[in-house]
């Protein structure tokens, strides 16, 4: 019997792998566009309020077709979207640093923002399939986008040596030969529907739309914390603590980094506590985060007990692990809500619920403008609060991947 076992237990995981690494190129574009931020503030002079514009680029269009091609994903299987998303998104960066006005750099990054949402649903339907219920397995797939995310700033930090971003469409050479790669290989790449695997018998459950709803308000108070700090990040850096650009990016990378920590954990943790415990105790980490953003001493400011730069590197760590520890662990238990509707479960919670937050960020940048950097943490500290005020909604017996 395990000689029989063996070959299938094998495939899956290295379908699991390849569509972990086609996440991670995924994401390598959504990573891209905080750090390419201080570049096109500092080469265009834009506002504060321009600036988080082009961060909703990438979010506007992509909050509101996600679900769709959430939709589309759970009434036939449309194998077609990984690559073809990759592509868009890879396309869509490579040309927003071309031309000096700011529409077209806005257009660019909001055809890549589809390109990505095209991609998450299916995506993600393909690798619940495979791992079923496990927070644990499905982390590492979402690790993949962490992954991603944190090389986007890297990718961006060695490109723009010069701080020209007219160099933009190299970052998108990634992006185009691992979709030609997916397209060539697409018989071998395509996986079966998930109740050809074994998911047959969640997807006849009831769905809870109640729940869900509860627990999508959570992830877009999540998101608003999520986009807020790998916006403003950088930019509160330079402006507050007199950093270069570079250094304010591998600010953006280091969250990423930790966030890839904090993914797993997410799912270890959820397969051994609880899905609702785990997410709480990740919004609970953001406050303090967010405090030490806020109460940080500027450079030049009277002695403080440890320097500034500590303090900040400090609270960008635990904010990082109070972002990201919940974040498999929402998708998961969206699906667990909706389990005959695993992809559009996964639009709505990578989606509308988690890339509505971006559009708050053109708000908190109006803020920064009139307030100054440190006003967005003050703001900010409302939505973890309120985030973990609705998980005391979400039903007992909530469990996405494990127990609860």
């Amino acid at each position: 019997m395990i000689v029989h076992t063996l070959p299938e237990r094998r495939r899956r995981e290295l379908s699991v792998a390849g569509l972990t690494a086609t996440h991670a190129v995924v994401d390598i574009y959504q990573g891209m566009v905080p750090a390419l931020i201080p570049f096109f503030v500092a080469q265009r002079h834009d506002s504060y309020a321009a600036a988080s514009g082009i961060a909703l680029a990438a979010t506007l269009l992509s909050s509101i077709v996600q679900p769709a091609f959430g939709v589309l994903a759970d009434r036939r299987d449309r194998p077609w979207l990984v690559p073809g998303g990759l592509l868009v998104a890879a396309i869509g960066v490579g040309l927003s640093g071309l031309g000096d006005r700011y529409p077209l750099t806005w257009s660019a990054i909001a055809v890549s923002g589809i390109g990505v949402a095209a991609f998450h649903p299916q995506g993600n339907r393909w690798a619940r399939a495979r791992v079923g219920r496990s927070a644990t397995a499905l982390s590492w797939f979402t690790v993949g986008g962490n992954i991603g995310y944190a090389v986007g700033p890297i990718a961006v930090t060695l490109l723009m040596v010069d701080g020209d971003v007219t160099g933009t469409p190299l970052l998108a050479i990634p992006g185009l030969l691992v979709a030609a790669a997916l397209v060539i290989t697409s018989r071998q790449a395509r996986v079966r529907r998930p109740e050809d695997h074994g998911a047959a018998t969640e997807s006849t459950g009831r769905d809870d739309w109640r729940s869900f709803l509860i627990l999508s308000g959570a992830v877009l108070c999540r998101s608003v914390c999520f986009f807020g700090v790998n916006t403003f990040l950088a930019l509160y850096l330079i402006r507050t603590f007199a950093v270069d650009a570079r250094l304010g990016s591998a600010a953006v990378t280091l969250v990423a980094c930790i966030g890839m920590a904090g993914t797993v954990l997410g799912g270890r943790l959820a397969d051994r506590r609880g899905a609702r415990n785990t997410i709480r105790i990740g919004y609970v980490l953001i406050i303090p985060g967010l405090l030490g953003l806020l109460l940080a001493p500027a450079v030049g400011s009277p002695a403080a007990p440890v320097g500034p730069i500590v303090v900040v590197l400090v609270a960008v760590v635990v904010v990082a692990f109070g972002v990201y520890l919940p974040f498999s662990v929402q998708v998961s238990l969206g699906q667990h809500y909706l389990p005959r509707r695993i992809g559009t479960a996964s639009g709505v919670t990578l989606g509308l619920a988690m890339t509505v937050g971006g559009l708050i960020t053109p708000l908190l940048g109006m803020l920064a403008d009139r307030a100054g950097l440190r006003a967005i943490w003050a703001v900010l500290l409302i939505f973890p609060l309120t985030a973990l005020a609705l998980t005391l909604l979400l039903p007992g017996r909530s469990e996405s991947a494990g127990r609860e």
